[in-house]
């Protein structure tokens, strides 16, 4: 199963416009009022990557499968959704879903797109959304830490670490911060994992500018990459009417016509999935054969048996060596036929740690 990056904001931010440019396997209704989106919509998103083509280029296969990663566009949120204000409880349930986070911010003007917040300040839409993420987050800590402190009687060691752990992410919300923040280790990590702190969750940021800020931003965006650059997230400054558009093309060149109008190299969605992408701490293997060419996904640091299993679970109970060529040797010699004559495909063990763009295939048994 794919892992889920939900598209967060305000309403009329423009989320829903945004998965419709980024969904290849449905559209979201985009209109201007409150609440247009009511069940999140869900959509697979290819990831965009060029090195699957020029592998392809050479294999020559049957078909090409990209990797995917999904995308959920939720219900715009409200101040008050903490405590059930306009869709808040299903919003914030929504959330917990998700493994990341993207939070789209209105950075332009336009009085006919309504607004109840007041004038377009992008700091504030960002914490109104950080601030109901905690208070939900508060609220859930302290009911955690009320069924905690009844068992700390019982003298078990792990209730205790439990208790003490709660107790720290009390304090860090209480001061307007974030789980994610919070200097946690490992094992602390763990111990509250079971409660899904929504603020634990990584972010990107969209700011949405007007057409003519689109390529080097505006006043609003400056200001919310500055306020990102405290908490080390990065801002993709896009116009997603735009990108929406772009979408729709399904000719190439005519696509590639329409960008050369607007200046543009590549679409600002190709960045976003990229970005989402490493935000979930996600790699790509290849495997490549005449019959497909295919990227995998795995998360970084996985083992050859791991990433095996992403295939079939039988992969990895029977593995027993994984053939390996790295990208750029395959690219190098042209196939793998040229690489294993020239030394250039290993044969490595169970150990081995999946590096992004190895092309492989794996030896099992069961």
């Amino acid at each position: 199963m794919p892992l889920r990056a939900g598209i967060v904001g305000l309403p009329n931010v423009g989320k829903s416009t945004l998965f419709n440019a980024v969904s290849n396997s449905a559209k979201a209704q985009a209109s201007n009022y409150r609440f247009c989106t009511i069940e999140p919509n869900t959509g697979l998103v290819n990831v965009p990557d060029a090195r699957l083509e020029k592998l392809a280029g050479l294999v020559k296969p049957d078909k090409i499968v990209p990797t995917q990663i999904e995308i959920v566009d939720i219900a715009g949120l409200v101040k008050g959704a903490s405590k059930g204000e306009g869709l808040g409880n299903k919003f914030l349930a929504n959330i917990r879903e998700v493994d990341a986070i993207i939070h789209v911010i209105r950075c332009f003007d336009d009085e006919n797109i309504l607004r109840d917040e007041g004038p377009v300040n992008p700091i504030s839409d960002k914490e109104i959304i950080e601030t109901e993420l905690q208070l939900k987050d508060l609220d859930s800590v302290d009911r955690k830490l009320s069924r905690t402190e009844k068992m700390l009687k019982t003298g078990d060691a792990k209730v205790k670490q439990e208790y003490e752990v709660l107790l720290k992410c009390k304090a860090h919300l209480e001061k307007g911060k974030n789980i994610l923040a919070l200097n946690l280790s490992k094992e602390e990590r763990a111990v509250i994992a079971d409660s899904f702190l929504l603020t634990d969750k990584p972010v990107l940021y969209v700011a949405n500018v007007d057409e003519a800020s689109m390529h080097t931003g505006n006043a609003y965006s400056h200001k919310l990459v500055e306020a990102a650059k405290a908490e080390n997230a990065q801002v993709i400054v896009m116009t997603n009417a735009i990108e929406a558009q772009i979408a729709e093309f399904e000719n190439p060149e005519d696509k590639q016509m329409f960008m050369d109008e607007y200046k543009m190299e590549e679409p600002a969605l190709d960045r976003l999935i990229h970005s989402a992408y490493k935000l979930l701490n996600l790699s790509t293997y290849f495997t490549a054969g005449v019959q497909e060419v295919r990227a995998w996904t795995i998360h970084q640091g996985w083992k050859a048996p791991q990433a095996a299993a992403v295939i079939h679970t039988d992969f990895e109970k029977g593995f027993i060596k994984a053939e390996v060529i790295s990208y750029n040797d395959f690219i190098h010699y042209g196939s793998e036929a040229a690489c294993r004559e020239n030394g250039k495909l290993r044969i490595e063990g169970k150990e081995y740690i999946v590096q992004d763009g190895d092309v492989m295939h794996f030896r099992f048994n069961v």
